[in-house]
């Protein structure tokens, strides 16, 4: 039955909010966020871009039944020049180092457990490798491999013993990296390092080259029901309501939209009060809707998202990186208008019609 009590440190592991958007390019060299939210991809080597989404799930999915609605959903490109050894695509989650530390897991401890479970299905068959990696004091990953059946949900759990020089800092950087490989070329696998740590300087992040997934035209591979606990055993999910879920993604990226088309559909798009600082110069305060992990960087999706009111008029602000001053809760924004107005007075700040602002925090 279901356990209460607040267990899962993964967040968004049902993959239910993508607040960027359901779908963009999968990426290469850092990860690259464009759909579901703390969930991203790299990749390197590759002929044909592959694609990141928010999948939708259906009752002909075996999640389906247990409460998930959505997936992450890699596709393949078509890598016409075969499976490089320096070829990879790696989708990946990023947990913050105090949620680590405060978590309660003696980590450096072999006999205490973090538990990792999860669901995946790939349209081929085959063995697939992943790693779970630190980042404070003495660097490791940790190597574990899972074998699929194509075209069939597979549900995953594995026991991650503590290490006596593990190291997570009580701050707001990388604690842990979990990176699954739909394909990892052979000169980063290590065959005999499955189920154990491993030491980061020989450039090795797996165990096995899953070489006919990436050499399969528009090949598939997908997760859901994400989740990381404390001890020896695998619970069931934790559901989260979407608010709780959503709240919990915007420390690390949060989306303001302006109106829409449809007049019924009014979201965010007067940002408040800003006043005439000069002639030519707006300045306007604004509120983000979660505390963020760090100082964010801020954009608007285009010169002509902000809008601002002049007897009635309205004027463009001509500027796609309007912030001039931010800190972990709201930022100022200086604007240059496309007209002159009139020192000290004070205008209302919009944000257009299909126009959005984007503030990111990720790790």
């Amino acid at each position: 039955g279901q356990v209460s009590g607040r267990r899962n440190i993964i967040i968004n592991g049902a993959m239910n909010v993508a607040q960027r958007g359901t779908s963009g390019p999968a990426g290469s060299g850092n990860p690259v966020y464009a759909s579901v939210d703390r969930f991203g991809s790299s990749g390197g080597g590759n002929d044909e871009d592959p694609t990141q989404s928010q999948h939708t799930l259906t009752s002909g999915d075996t999640p389906y039944s247990f409460g998930f609605r959505n997936s992450f959903h890699i596709q393949n490109g078509n890598q016409t020049s075969g499976a490089g050894a320096s070829d990879f695509e790696q989708p990946v989650t990023v947990i913050e180092a105090q949620d680590i530390a405060n978590s309660g897991w003696n980590y450096t401890s072999a006999s205490s457990f973090l538990t990792l479970s999860f669901w995946v299905k790939a349209s081929v068959a085959g063995a697939y490798t992943a790693n779970i990696g630190t980042s404070d004091g003495t660097t490791y990953r940790y190597f574990y491999e899972y074998t699929l059946s194509a075209d069939t949900w597979k549900e995953i759990t594995i026991n991650i013993p503590g290490k006596s020089d593990l190291t997570f800092n009580n701050d707001n950087g990388i604690g842990l990296v979990f990176f699954w490989y739909p394909f990892l070329g052979s000169s980063f696998v290590d065959a005999s390092g499955e189920n154990q740590w491993n030491a980061t300087s020989g450039s090795k992040y797996g165990t096995t080259s899953t070489t006919d997934w990436w050499t399969t035209n528009d090949s598939t591979w997908e997760i859901t029901g994400v989740q990381l606990e404390v001890g020896s055993q695998a619970t069931p999910f934790e559901h989260r309501s979407f608010g709780e879920e959503l709240a919990l993604c915007q420390r690390y990226f949060e989306r303001t939209e302006g109106i829409t088309s449809d007049a019924r559909s009014v979201r965010d798009f007067a940002l408040g009060g800003g006043v005439w600082y000069a002639v030519n110069q707006l300045l306007a305060h604004f509120p983000f809707k979660q505390t963020k992990r760090t100082i964010p960087s801020i954009s608007v999706s285009s010169s002509d998202a902000l809008k601002a009111y002049n007897a009635g008029a309205a004027i463009s602000s001509n500027d796609t990186s309007p912030c001039d001053v931010a800190g972990m809760n709201s930022a100022r924004f200086n604007i240059t208008p496309s007209q002159n107005g009139t020192a000290g007075q004070g205008t209302l700040i919009q944000l257009q019609e299909d126009e959005s602002i984007s503030i990111d925090a990720e790790l």
